[in-house]
């Protein structure tokens, strides 16, 4: 199995994808990862690929992982047209390709290589993690070209809305699978000893509200929505604390503060119980801390996994509207208008409703199981091989006529 990614940035996808293919190693076959770029510069934040979680965590489990070496967004740096390949890189993507049965697209911007002329021909599945291929760009139309030409065997789509939106872009229903997406149990649990120890290490009281939001310092995230709702809770909720993380979400991502000051205005003072923690590798402790999960997402959502990672560490879900976020939060959390002072509101109730909810989100978690999600990966991927190896089997001859 080869996956192709387009670059290893802090992101709920590749998180996702990643957990995927451990998973499926773990499950006896053999995968390797090419990445088009080696170095991004996103949301104020740079980020090599030998840095990343998502890359560490491959390589310390013997999964091979090689770049073509673009870089994108860096002062200096060469960024390559994803529309044109050199020799080079080509000759690369063929030899990566040439040792694999199947191949793993994470999301379809990768497709602007697989598509080009002269690789080899291997059955390609897509996993798509968002509810907007409009504002995919071109790589809409590198995905439906793939599908036109048989590249494509399937995608797979972390949620009902992922598929229902691609289905209305034009992709054809027969090649749309839901796999919803699972997190690793034993990782995501409640845990009051990694609860304490953050807490302490922030000056938060073990008794104080805490409300947290895992985000990429993003439009999509809606983060003056975040931050205004803050303003309001902190402003009637005297002890409570607030916690951002995810690229972006620090001190120096000038917009971040720009945001801030005009959400905050004269309650300025407020955002002393603010926490821009930037990117955590141990996002298990930051939500065990945590009573309240939050997402103000405008659009462009599926199934975030902030919200599922939350609940199954102990903190109650509220989101907006978008994606599958009320299916996932439906019995478990609070679904808000984009509102602040109705999400401000839903945080204290979630806060006040998160000893009655604890036995419904212990309940709940075979439903977010990454047990349940790679088996159904595997299950997919065997069939769609069986099926390309028949397919490209001769046929056989007919029999002798006497």
């Amino acid at each position: 199995m080869l996956s192709v990614y387009e670059g290893f940035f802090s992101g709920g996808a590749r998180i996702l994808h990643t957990d995927v293919v451990l998973g499926l190693q773990e499950g006896g076959q053999h995968h390797r990862v090419l990445s088009l770029h080696g170095e991004v510069l996103r949301e104020a934040t740079r980020q090599p690929m030998e840095d990343d979680a998502c890359y560490r965590s491959l390589t310390a489990a013997d999964v091979e992982v090689t770049s073509l070496g673009r870089t994108f967004g860096l002062p200096g740096g060469v960024t390559a047209d994803l529309a044109r390949f050199t020799g080079p890189e080509l000759a690369t993507t063929a030899r990566a390709m040439a040792d694999a049965d199947v191949i793993l697209s994470l999301k379809e911007q990768p497709l602007a290589l697989l598509n080009q002329g002269g690789l080899p021909r291997r059955p390609v599945v897509v996993s798509l993690h968002r509810s907007d291929p409009e504002n995919q760009g071109a790589a809409l139309d590198e995905l439906k070209a793939a599908i036109a030409d048989g590249t494509v065997v399937a995608c797979v789509c972390c949620a009902e809305s992922t598929r229902a939106a691609y289905e209305a872009a034009g992709i054809p229903a027969e090649v749309l699978h839901v796999i919803p997406n699972g997190v690793d149990l034993l990782r995501f649990r409640p845990d009051p000893a990694r609860r304490i120890q953050l807490r302490d290490a922030l000056g938060i009281p073990d008794t104080a509200p805490v409300v947290v939001f895992a985000a990429r310092y993003d439009a999509m995230k809606n983060v003056p929505l975040f931050l205004r709702a803050t303003r309001a809770w902190l402003r009637s909720e005297p002890d409570g604390h607030v916690l951002m993380c995810g690229a972006g979400m620090t001190a120096g991502q000038p917009g971040l503060q720009d945001d801030i000051e005009a959400a905050f205005g004269e309650d300025l003072r407020l955002a002393d119980r603010l926490h821009r923690l930037g990117v955590r590798r141990d996002m298990e402790t930051v939500y065990a801390a945590s009573d309240v999960v939050a997402l103000t997402s405008a659009w462009g959502e599926a199934a975030p996994l902030c919200l599922i990672e939350g609940m199954m560490c102990g903190a109650v879900p509220v989101a907006t509207d978008v994606g599958d976020s009320a299916l996932i939060v439906a019995g478990h959390g609070f679904v808000t208008p984009p509102d602040p002072d109705a999400i401000a509101q839903a945080w204290t109730d979630a806060a006040a409703a998160r000893p009655a909810l604890a036995p419904v989100l212990e309940h709940s978690r075979e439903r977010f199981s990454r047990t349940r999600m790679i088996a159904s990966y595997a299950a997919l991927i065997d069939q769609l091989h069986t099926e390309w190896v028949r397919q490209a089997l001769p046929e056989p001859p007919l029999p002798e006529t006497l």
